[in-house]
């Protein structure tokens, strides 16, 4: 019988950790990794065009199931691919395992064919990365990436050289418990304490949530009823806090609709949960009379967007759970309801410009594909989505409901995350219904990639958004005086280009073919590619405009720039506000 190499050691502890599969491109180095796990079967093989891809890949599966995924590439330029979605899986907190392969160890530093330091590349995108050196470290540095990744969320790296890992192992070491989930953190008693002092001496108070309010609906609700406060999110709370919540005021941000800036600003307490929001343009920061409190279960994270009247270490849950039954109900709810009745207004004065005629204009509207697709679509679909003007469209048209997922590079910002991530939810579960709102920009920049979804015959749906522009970019010109340069895209037939690849495509122009497109596409048994040729001059600008935002941008003369656009959120809105009670 066969001694167990480095490699078997290292692919059986990422079973024992909770890996299913390991994405990645093959490659000398990576060889004896890849033939170990070619010998099991509990670990499969998934191989992409790019690295990019598979990092990206293993950090959507690892966001919708919440165990660890990994990804893997070969020394030098291999493994150098993986840095981007690298960046974004730890950016989003999902826990993943990256392999980075090496040179012989006997050449490292020696500027030897493709030598690169993956120990030293790694550190800003990662919780933990170290270089194997002996056989003898493996199990000890492998265990040691895996529970940083999974205990601080994020990423965590093994710099591994090719004939390390085809070495016999030592002599298998003492078997060692993995963690494979993560606490919940309950604040101190006196910072509960504290924040039932603040909530108690306030009139007006606001919530506003981020994806750390996952698992916290609920919480969240009861709290905001009995204060009776008005509730915002942040584009990565949307999924978690929107849905079934009658004290909705929408999305701050610059992606952001409704009243949800107004919210902010005009209370006497505004509570952060779990949010990390980065734009502080958008926070009462300077606002006289408000004072702000932040709850999250990262330290780090307390305080580093604006000043805090208090900082709260702990889950969102948890802490809702220990405060709401500490502070008094509140019988009074004009600031809440004055804010539901501003949402509704200003979700009523958006809508209509893109409710006229919207099924004759070409080329067609992408708000109008957004809205269709949102209406097509599982109501337990998982929606992966392109940087950049699809952000907008996920924002304002997706409805989430308690069982959508909506998946993005929304920390990091990154193009072409929306068809690998695609990938990695997919094979999660393949009976699963996922779509990707891809740009043409990002769809083309990893266009390889679609071969993944035909080769393994993923039944991802891709909706390319083509409007053969780089429309975010283009925005961001006018708002600075510039004049949009450098942002056309010379585009194929995408439809076409699905169809040379052996999945289903079709080619959607007029509006009217546009949703038996999709029913169509949904249907197949298959990967399948609706490529919709859209307006490029829908833009998008955000709810509050500071003059410097708008520096050279004549709103006058852009009549195609919408001011919103929202969906069946107006629906919501309105519903919220005939639920006030009436004296």
């Amino acid at each position: 019988m066969a001694k167990q190499t480095v490699a078997d050691q290292l692919v059986e502890t990422l079973a024992d950790s909770g890996v299913r599969r390991i994405y990645g491109v093959v490659g000398d180095s990576l060889n004896p990794v890849v033939d170990a796990v070619r010998r099991t079967d509990r670990v499969e093989w998934v191989q992409v065009r790019h690295e990019e891809t598979a990092a990206f890949a293993a950090g959507a599966e690892a966001q919708i199931t919440g165990r660890l995924a990994a990804c893997a590439g070969s020394c030098g330029p291999g493994n150098l691919h993986l840095i981007n979605g690298l960046y974004d899986a730890h950016r989003s907190m999902a826990p993943v395992f990256a392999l980075a392969s090496h040179i012989p160890s006997a050449e490292i530093g020696s500027s030897y064919f493709q030598e690169t330091h993956p120990d030293r590349l790694f550190q800003e995108c990662s919780h933990y990365c170290e270089l194997v050196s002996t056989r003898e470290q493996l199990p000890r540095v492998a265990q040691s990436a895996i529970q940083h990744a999974i205990g601080q969320g994020g990423v965590g790296v093994v710099t591994l050289p090719g004939d390390i890992a085809g070495q016999e192992a030592a002599d298998k070491p003492e078997r060692h418990a993995l963690v494979t989930g993560r606490p919940t953190v309950r604040p101190a008693d006196d910072q509960i304490d504290q924040l039932a002092h603040l909530v108690e001496q306030a009139e007006r108070i606001t919530l506003f949530c981020g994806a750390g309010a996952a698992g916290a609906h609920d919480e969240v609700m009861r709290f905001a009823g009995r204060v009776h406060a008005p509730v915002g999110h942040a584009l990565r709370g949307k999924e978690w806090i929107q849905y079934d919540n009658p004290f909705d005021v929408g999305m701050s941000g610059l992606l952001g609709y409704g009243a949800a800036y107004q919210a902010t600003h005009e209370c006497d307490l505004l509570i952060l949960l779990g949010t990390d929001f980065p734009y502080n343009a958008f926070l009462p920061d300077d606002r006289p009379g408000v004072r702000i409190v932040q709850v999250d279960v990262r330290p780090e994270h307390l305080g580093r967007r604006c000043r805090l009247d208090l900082a709260v270490w702990g889950d969102v849950r948890e802490t809702l759970r220990c405060l709401t039954d500490r502070v008094r109900p509140r019988t009074d709810r004009r600031f809440l309801d004055r804010m539901l009745k501003k949402h509704a207004d200003a979700l009523e004065g958006v809508v209509k410009a893109y409710t006229r005629k919207v099924e004759k204009h070409v080329p067609i509207h992408p708000e109008y594909v957004a809205s269709v697709l949102d209406e097509e679509a599982a109501d337990d679909a998982i929606f992966t989505v392109d940087t950049g003007m699809c952000n907008v469209w996920a924002a304002r048209y997706l409805t989430p409901n308690g069982r959508r997922r909506v998946i993005g590079s929304f920390s990091h910002g990154s193009m072409a995350n929306a068809v690998p991530q695609a990938i990695g939810a997919q094979l999660t579960d393949r009976r699963r219904q996922v779509v990707t709102l891809s740009g043409d920009g990002g769809f083309s920049m990893l266009m390889g990639d679609f071969l993944t979804l035909v080769q393994y015959g993923l039944p991802v749906k891709v909706v390319v958004f083509n409007n053969s522009a780089l429309s975010m970019v283009e925005l961001e010109m006018m708002v600075g005086g510039l004049p949009a340069y450098g942002t056309d895209n010379h585009n194929p037939d995408f439809a076409a280009v699905a169809r040379a690849c052996g999945a289903h495509g079709v080619r959607v122009e007029k509006p009217k073919h546009l949703r038996d497109a999709l029913r169509e596409a949904f249907r197949h048994d298959g990967p399948a590619l609706v490529d919709v040729v859209t307006d490029p001059n829908a833009l998008s600008i955000p709810p509050k405009i500071q003059a410097e935002m708008v520096k050279g941008f004549a709103l006058s003369a852009s009549r195609m720039v919408l001011d919103g656009g929202v969906g069946r959120m107006a629906q919501i809105a309105r519903s919220n506000l005939r639920n006030i009670p009436r004296p």
